[in-house]
Order: C-alpha cells, then structure tokens, then sequence
C-alpha cells in the first residue's frame, strides 16, 4: 500500500512538472510574441517614414551658335538715265568732196656701198719645160743599145713623159715605127738622165706636167 502511494505521487508530481513546463512554454510564447509585434511595429513605423527626394536640377539650356557677320550686299548702282532724243540730228551734206591726201612717200635710206672686190691673184701657173736639154738628150744617144749595134738598127722613137714637181721623169711611155729595142732604151734614158723645170700651179706652186720628144738614134 505505501508502495503504492508512493508511486502514485512520483506520477503525480511527474504530471504538474510537465503541466508547469507546458504553462512556462505556453508564457513565454506570449511574451515572446507580444514583443515581437511590438518590434515588428517599431521597426515598420521607422521604415514607412516619408523621405521626399528633392527633384533633379533642370538642365541648363546650350548657349546660342556665334552670330556669323552677314557682309553686306553690294551697292548696286541705279541704271544711268537714258536721254531720248525727241529730234533726230540733222544730217549735213557736202557737195564738194576734197580728194584723199597722198600717202606719204617713205624714201629708205641707200644701201651702204660694198667695199671693192680684191684684184684677183696674178696667174703664176706655167708649164714644165727642158733644162739643158741637148747636154741630156746627147748622152741619151750615146748610151745606144748594144743590141741594136750589132743588128745595125736606126729610128726616131717619140717619148711622152710625166715630169714630178722637182723636174725628174717619173712615166713615159714610147711610140713610133722605132724597134722596141729602142724604143726600150728611150724611156731608160729620160728616166736616168733628162732634167726639166717643174711646172708651177696658180701660186706660183711646183706640180706636175708633162712634156713629149722625139728621141734619134743613128750609126755613123
């Protein structure tokens, strides 16, 4: 029995301990709430104050392009009046018209006068012609081929000769009905021997020229 009672107080005093533990959570969910709210309510009322932001400053307007300096138009000058004549001029005739003037005669003045030609050089040309021709044309004879000697041959033999500007013969050439013979020792001897004086140019120059003769052969 005592046993009995004894658990049935330790249930009992279980059960108010969790009804007092229920009262306690049930308190101090009011409290807790009631303070909430009151927070809730404070915070709300600070942060729904009206804050008015000043309205944004109005732009200023740009300034105004610089004024450009317009020249002036030109003066325009007014038209220059325009006389009409009522009358026309009167038109005057002349019978007697004068001749035309003569036109002027312009003299040039005379050509200055050429200074004379020069006299013309005297003429020194001359042809060629023998020097001390029988001396030469002598031993021409007597150089008389030996050949014709011994054939007992004669004739006249006709030499044209070239004579250089310092009197020598430097061609010739032999004709005639003379045997070849002699005619051969005709050209020889003009070359060897026959002198001549050279014949002059215009100025008075040597040159050259030519001359003919006529060359005997004869046995005595």
């Amino acid at each position: 029995m005592a046993y009995a009672d004894q658990e049935m107080s330790g249930t009992r005093i279980f059960a108010i301990i969790i009804v007092a533990l229920i009262h306690i959570g049930i308190g101090y969910l009011l409290v807790t709430g009631l303070a909430y709210s009151a927070f809730k309510e404070a915070v709300e009322r600070v942060t729904t104050v009206d804050i008015e932001e000043p309205p944004p400053p109005e732009e200023e307007p740009p300034p105004p392009p610089p004024e450009q300096e317009v020249a002036p138009p030109p003066p325009v000058a007014p038209p220059p009046p325009i006389n009409v004549a009522v009358n026309p001029p009167q038109v005057q005739t002349q019978q007697n018209i004068p001749p035309p003037a003569p036109p002027a005669l312009i003299v040039p003045p005379p050509a200055p006068v050429a200074p004379p030609a020069p006299p013309p050089a005297p003429d020194l040309s001359r042809g060629v012609s023998p020097d001390n021709q029988n001396r030469w044309a002598r031993r021409i004879q007597e150089a008389y081929p030996s050949r014709a000697i011994r054939r007992e041959i004669e004739g006249q033999v006709r030499v044209n000769v070239t004579i250089n500007a310092e009197g020598r013969v430097s061609g010739c050439t032999a004709s005639g009905s003379a045997d070849d013979i002699l005619k051969e020792a005709a050209c020889d001897g003009m070359r060897r021997y026959a002198r001549y004086n050279p014949a002059l140019d215009r100025n008075g120059n040597p040159t050259t020229g030519s001359a003919s003769t006529t060359i005997v052969y004869r046995l005595n």
